[in-house]
């Protein structure tokens, strides 16, 4: 049977594993939960485990039966703080916690990358590190995991890592999508502190109002995207908070405001961080208010090398079919810590959907949503895809 079918054989248990981790979602690097299923599941493999020190991770080494090198697959494992509203009879019995991203099929699709490669052993020319990690959502938990080593657990470096995340719109269940370079943006947080001088409203000369110069720095941002950086090498500035007084006739001593910055270089994310510094210091300066800027560097860009983008959409059409998988024109505006792994070694990052049957892919619910929904169907397509990105890097065909 071809690597596929073998998966489809695995769809029942890997739907009930899927479930189990859906309704009992965990947040941030602390998921004892989600740890202890995993070892559960893996039991039996024949695997190499290791917990992690300083996060609830979960590293696997399956030995190979024959001399090669090692190759990574990676799966998230942590929810998002949002309450559900899906009426899905697996729906999380946790208030205010949910797999709003799908790292609930990522952890279950690695598991049954195990199950399908432990089967093969015999056939491996190396080995597979199987990495489980948590506090992907803003925690940066693959970082983590690299100082504790897990690129080194099969006790030499591995020479490529590959992931995928499911979504729940844009694509039916199957299709799969990947791309040189850029496949996703740095993404980095500004928190700004405008301070002025309050007084009483009917009197703003008398006071130094922080207001106008925060209107006007948000404001800023948007020329600055459209006149600093180059349109072949875009960047997002969004502003989602903003916080100033208390009463309409007073003028606050203080506003504050964040933003998300998203850029998919290096040189835009340096072009952009120094834009946003000397934007809030000189607005703040022409208002007669100072301002300081927090600005934190979360994830880098999701950059796939040419090759390894290029192998792993071969892969895809291989075990998916042909009509399944294709080049992305563009990268998305989302960030992965994934992007950390793929600064160390060679590999790919794909997107794999999973829009339910009978849904518009168009216009249903999308990642993050409290009604996303994702298709059980795309279990098994992500077991083999990742099983046969391993086997196919070790020198075995699919």
């Amino acid at each position: 049977m071809s690597l596929l079918q073998d998966a489809h054989a695995l769809a029942p248990a890997l739907t009930e594993l899927r479930h189990a981790l859906h309704r009992e979602p965990e947040l941030g690097l602390d998921l004892p939960l989600t740890q202890r299923r995993i070892v559960d599941a893996l039991e039996g493999l024949g695997l190499e485990i290791t917990l992690g020190r300083g996060l609830s991770s979960v590293t696997a080494v399956l030995r190979g039966g024959l001399p090669g090198p090692a190759v990574l697959l990676r799966g998230d494992m942590d929810g998002l703080p949002v309450q559900e509203d899906t009426g899905l009879p697996y729906a999380s019995e946790l208030d205010g916690r949910m797999h709003a991203c799908g790292h609930d099929l990522h952890v279950t699709g690695l598991v049954g990358a195990a199950r399908l490669l432990a089967d093969r052993r015999a056939e491996l020319a190396g080995d597979v590190v199987f990495m489980f990690q948590p506090g992907e959502e803003g925690q940066g938990g693959a970082k983590i995991m690299i100082e504790e080593g897990v690129l080194d657990a099969a006790g030499e470096r591995v020479v490529a890592a590959y992931a995928l995340h499911v979504v729940s719109t844009g694509a039916p269940t199957g299709f799969a999508a990947t791309r040189p370079g850029p496949m996703l943006a740095a993404s980095d947080v500004v928190h700004v502190t405008v301070h002025g001088r309050g007084g009483h409203g009917s009197s703003p000369h008398l006071a130094a109002d922080p207001v106008p110069a925060m209107c006007a720095m948000v404001t800023a941002f948007q020329t600055l995207v459209t006149r600093e950086t180059d349109i072949f090498d875009p960047a997002v500035v969004t502003v989602g908070r903003i916080e100033a007084g208390t009463a309409p006739n007073v003028i606050p001593e203080e506003a504050r405001f964040s933003a998300t910055v998203r850029t998919f270089s290096e040189a835009a994310r340096t072009t952009v961080r120094a834009a946003v510094e000397r934007t809030v210091h000189g607005v703040a300066a022409a208002h007669g208010v100072t301002a300081s800027v927090e600005y934190v560097d979360q994830y880098p860009p999701t950059v796939n090398h040419a090759e390894d983008a290029a192998f792993a959409l071969e892969t895809a059409r291989r075990i998916l079919g042909r009509d399944h998988a294709f080049e992305a024109p563009k990268p998305m505006a989302g960030a992965e810590d994934f992007s950390f792994v793929l600064r160390e070694v060679p590999g790919a990052f794909v997107g794999l959907g999973a829009c339910p049957p009978g849904v518009d892919a168009t216009t249903a619910p999308m990642n993050h949503s409290a009604q996303a929904v994702y298709d059980d169907g795309a279990l098994p397509h992500a077991a083999a895809l990742l099983a046969g990105l391993a086997l196919r890097r070790l020198g075995h065909d699919v």
